[in-house]
C-alpha cells in the first residue's frame, strides 16, 4: 500500500511539474512576443504567429458603445515596422494568467500602454496559443482598451 501511494504522489508531482514547465514555456513566448514588439522585430513577431493570426481589440466609443475592431496580423507587422524610431512606447504587462490543456493554452495579461513617455491607456490581452513541434505559437490575439479605471 505504501508502494501504491509513493507511486502516486510521483505521479501527481511529475504531471504539476509538467504543467508549471509548460505555463513557463507560455509565459516566456509572451515575454518575447512583446521584447520583439518594443524592438520593432517584425521577423521575430512573424515567426511568433502560426500564420495570419486574427486579431481584434475591444473598446468603447465616445458614445458608450462598444466598437470591436479586426485586423490581420500581416497588417499589424507593418503598422509596427512604420512607427519612427524616435517615438518611444511600451506595453507593460502587470500580471499572467495562463492555463494549458495539451497543445492548447490561453493566457490573460493585464497591460497598461506607454507611449513617448506618456500614459495612453490599458486593457487586458487575451492571448490563444498553440503547441507545434514543442514551440509555442499564437494563433489569436484580442485585447481591450480603455482610458479609465486603470491604476496608473
Amino acid at each position: 500500500m505504501k508502494k501504491l501511494l509513493l507511486l502516486g504522489a510521483f505521479c501527481f508531482t511529475l504531471i504539476v511539474n509538467a504543467q508549471k514547465t509548460e505555463k513557463e514555456n507560455v509565459k516566456a513566448t509572451i515575454v518575447k512576443f512583446f521584447e520583439s514588439f518594443h524592438k520593432q522585430d517584425t521577423t521575430k513577431l512573424k515567426a511568433m504567429a502560426k500564420g495570419d493570426i486574427i486579431m481584434q481589440s475591444i473598446s468603447v466609443d465616445k458614445e458608450g458603445k462598444t466598437v470591436l475592431q479586426e485586423s490581420d496580423y500581416s497588417q499589424f507587422l507593418k503598422n509596427i515596422a512604420s512607427i519612427p524610431k524616435d517615438r518611444t512606447f511600451e506595453e507593460k504587462l502587470l500580471d499572467f494568467n495562463i492555463q494549458v490543456d495539451g497543445n492548447m493554452a490561453n493566457a490573460w495579461t493585464p497591460y497598461e500602454f506607454w507611449y513617448n513617455g506618456n500614459f495612453s491607456h490599458c486593457g487586458v490581452n487575451s492571448f490563444q496559443l498553440i503547441k507545434v513541434n514543442d514551440e509555442w505559437k499564437i494563433i489569436y490575439l484580442v485585447d481591450t482598451r480603455r482610458r479609465e479605471g486603470c491604476k496608473n
